[in-house]
């Protein structure tokens, strides 16, 4: 804890005044750029992974950045959903998941959470994810199952943020773009789902050959 205490007051002492300017803005309104869906693991950070400013991401975490389909859980993770699209406007969202995710590995392995009755149910809404793993993918093993397991949670929170009505009416109203990523935590690159060919791609080279291909025009 007290490595936490003085970590504010680095920040009150330090960094605070110099972006007071930014702070005082940022007290009477916010613009964020995206709603970012993604894992409560500690591992995660989505303003050191985006290089992003206070004010700039709307954040929500839960474990295994699960977005549960509308009216099957009301609560905190729809309310803010909600709230990101209708009042805030955000005209991103991006759900997050991550390599070596707990909730994930309890997917693959149920009897590991058996005595956690909270974290089983909560684990029951990534039911579509399991059949999907289970049916279509079989022959795969390992750390790649865990991998491809991680990739097809992200593309079904995508379905399921398409449920919500705030989402589905500004999705039809071409006012918010969805966007699937995977952080690798050991290499730091990201997977971004194409839409187009239906796969996870780097987001490092993808983003280096289209910032290559501006340069030449």
């Amino acid at each position: 804890m007290e490595k936490l205490v003085r970590g504010f007051l680095k920040f009150r002492g330090e960094v605070f005044g110099k972006k007071k300017a930014l702070f005082t803005r940022l007290s009477q309104s916010q613009a964020p750029r995206a709603l970012f869906i993604t894992c409560s693991d500690s591992r995660v950070d989505p303003t050191l992974l985006t290089q992003t400013d206070p004010g700039e991401l709307f954040i929500l975490r839960n474990a295994g950045n699960i977005v549960p389909p509308y009216g099957s859980m009301q609560g905190g993770t729809t309310a803010t959903i909600e709230y990101a699209v209708a009042v805030l406007q955000v005209p991103h969202i991006i759900v997050c998941g991550h390599t070596d995710c707990g909730v994930m590995k309890a997917l693959l392995n149920p009897e590991e959470v058996q005595n956690l009755l909270a974290v089983k149910e909560w684990v029951g809404q990534v039911e579509t994810t399991r059949r999907l793993m289970r049916e279509l993918y079989t022959d795969i093993k390992g750390n790649d199952r865990l991998i491809k397991t991680i990739q097809e949670n992200v593309r079904v929170q995508l379905e399921h943020l398409r449920t919500h009505p705030a989402v589905a009416l500004q999705l039809r109203k071409g006012n918010v773009e969805l966007h699937g990523w995977v952080y690798s935590i050991s290499t730091g690159d990201v997977w971004v789902y194409d839409f187009n060919s239906q796969e996870f791609v780097s987001l490092y080279e993808q983003a280096a050959s289209r910032l290559m291909y501006a340069d030449q025009l």
